[in-house]
């Protein structure tokens, strides 16, 4: 059985340290970020990886840095690994450490690569509206998400997924990836496949990108906007200078509309005048709908200023919201 030096940070990543556990590797031990103070407390904070690691009793190793870091490398040399098992660890390793284990180090990148190199390419996959995404699993060289590909797996991504969904179904899917990938390095069958030049990039989300822009967005930018930032930060708007969280929304055509507000008919003529960003109902017994670009905004879940996420009928009945009201 391969001995196995595991590196990452995330609950995405302890999926893989998981499967790695219950298909009986032999983990020596675990590297990831360095505890962090979270709260109002700034109590400091363990990452899940190293939750994990603790239950199990896997030794734990959380450097500062590992470029130019001889202490660690030394530590790496004498662990002396097979492979080196790298998920969301966040950190880019220096050649030095790629070049220690016999078989190399593995990477789990949560995206069909070439598309979607870099940090963020979960979000980045909803925040476009993709239709299918999945998880890559290859070698890793000195290149951000450049290393030749040796197994992908494919997924349809869900009308309404958010991507706390999508990260919860890939993280199981990149370890159960990672076990067949080790499978096939011992059994000598590792295909090794260069990626194209044809690639795309992931970068890390701003802040800034998380206000809904009521006048240039449409429908179904703003819906995917909502879904590509829950649960991560939630993209927000503002009424009557109060900040709104969206987490939750539709899209709505016109004639959905009419179904649920029959009384409308006769005006529909007049929707096409309505700004974007109107509040066109606004009701604790059928909910919130907002005028949008190409389209209506249904908000599902939301959440008020200094107050908690919750669905929009009861938010509702707590706030007075009245139709004809702009967001910004």
């Amino acid at each position: 059985m391969l001995r196995v030096l595991f590196m990452g940070t995330p609950d995405f990543a302890q999926e893989s340290l998981k499967s790695l556990i219950e298909a009986n590797y032999d983990v020596i031990g675990v590297v990831t970020n360095q505890d962090k103070p979270k709260g109002r407390g700034m109590k400091m904070v363990f990452s899940p990886v190293k939750e994990y690691a603790i239950e199990r009793n896997i030794p734990i190793y959380q450097p500062e840095k590992v470029k130019n870091n001889m202490e660690f490398l030394q530590t790496v040399k004498e662990l002396n690994p097979d492979v080196i098992c790298v998920v969301a660890y966040g950190k880019i390793l220096p050649k030095e450490i790629l070049d220690i284990p016999k078989y190399g180090c593995i990477n789990v990148h949560a995206s069909l690569l070439p598309k979607y190199r870099g940090a963020a390419p979960i979000q980045w996959a909803v925040l476009n509206g993709d239709k299918t995404t999945g998880v890559t699993t290859m070698y890793m060289d000195i290149g951000m998400d450049t290393g030749d590909i040796i197994l992908k797996e494919e997924t349809e991504i869900g009308r309404e997924e958010t991507t706390g969904e999508l990260w919860d179904r890939l993280s199981k899917m990149g370890g159960k990836l990672l076990v067949e990938t080790l499978k096939q390095i011992e059994a000598g069958t590792v295909i090794r496949t260069k990626q194209g030049e044809n690639f795309s990039l992931a970068p890390m989300l701003k802040k800034e990108m998380a206000k809904i822009n009521w006048e240039e967005q449409t429908a179904e930018e703003i819906h995917n906007l909502v879904r590509g930032l829950n649960p991560i930060m939630g993209a927000y708007t503002f009424l009557n200078g109060k900040k709104l969280k969206l987490w939750k929304v539709k899209v709505k055509t016109e004639q959905e509309l009419v179904s649920l507000f029959p009384e409308l008919e006769e005006y529909l003529y007049k929707l096409q005048d309505v700004a974007e960003g109107v509040i066109l109902f606004a009701s604790d017994k059928k909910g919130l709908f907002i005028k949008a670009k190409e389209g209506i905004i249904e908000v599902e879940e939301i959440q008020g200023e200094n107050a908690k996420r919750m669905q929009v009928k009861d938010f509702l009945r707590g706030n007075n919201i009245m139709a004809g009201e702009i967001l910004e």
